[in-house]
């Protein structure tokens, strides 16, 4: 694409391992579709040079409610957001609904990152590999599969579930059962990630 400065998409990388922050930054360099405005430690520390860019890959560890609380902020200050991170069952449910564009684990390769990048500068999200594998199944879901989606997403355990919809636990753990085999998965954490990405942690 040349030197073409115009449509290159501005990234600021926010991470507070110096590793991952420099490694990053390189890699951004490497393509010239991409240009580094920022690298910091902090979301506080980059504040001002945070202002240039499309896009913030968020790489910190932090609580959960505090990683939300960024995310939230960041979007409002009208960027995108891709958050980095290696608790996907429970950060990826909260940074989606907070408003993050993108999602990715520690272990993404260097092609996957600028993928990333690229796919949320364009206005699009992205979401790393296995939470997409899952969508591509397209499960249909039952009313009920889906209240219980809803809830297990919202961090309800099975008993929880249960008296919140006036059933049983077994009858949980049945519909529980049901909704694994048409996802291929039934482990909580892909069945959180799965829920986001259908849109079943809003309220209705």
């Amino acid at each position: 694409m040349g030197a073409g400065a115009e449509v290159a998409v501005r990234i600021a990388v926010v991470g507070d391992c110096p590793v991952f922050r420099h490694g990053v930054s390189q890699l951004i360099g490497t393509a010239p579709d991409l240009h580094l405005v920022a690298a910091a430690p902090s979301i506080e520390s980059a504040d001002g040079s945070l202002r240039g860019a499309q896009v913030v890959l968020v790489d910190v560890q932090q609580s959960a409610p505090r990683l939300v609380a960024a995310v939230a902020e960041l979007r409002e200050r009208g960027h995108a957001v891709i958050v980095v991170s290696s608790s996907p069952q429970i950060d990826a449910v909260r940074v989606i609904r907070a408003g993050a564009s993108g999602y990715l684990s520690r272990q993404a390769e260097a092609e996957e990152v600028l993928t990333a990048i690229r796919v949320v500068g364009s206005g699009r999200s992205y979401v790393c590999a296995p939470v997409g594998d899952l969508l591509r199944r397209s499960p249909h879901f039952t009313d009920r599969e889906q209240e219980i989606l809803r809830l297990l997403a919202n961090g309800a355990t099975d008993h929880e579930i249960a008296a919140q919809l006036s059933i049983s636990k077994h009858t949980v753990q049945s519909h529980l059962d049901r909704i694994g085999e048409k996802t291929g998965s039934r482990r909580r954490s892909d069945l959180t990630r799965l829920a986001v990405e259908n849109g079943l942690t809003e309220q209705r």
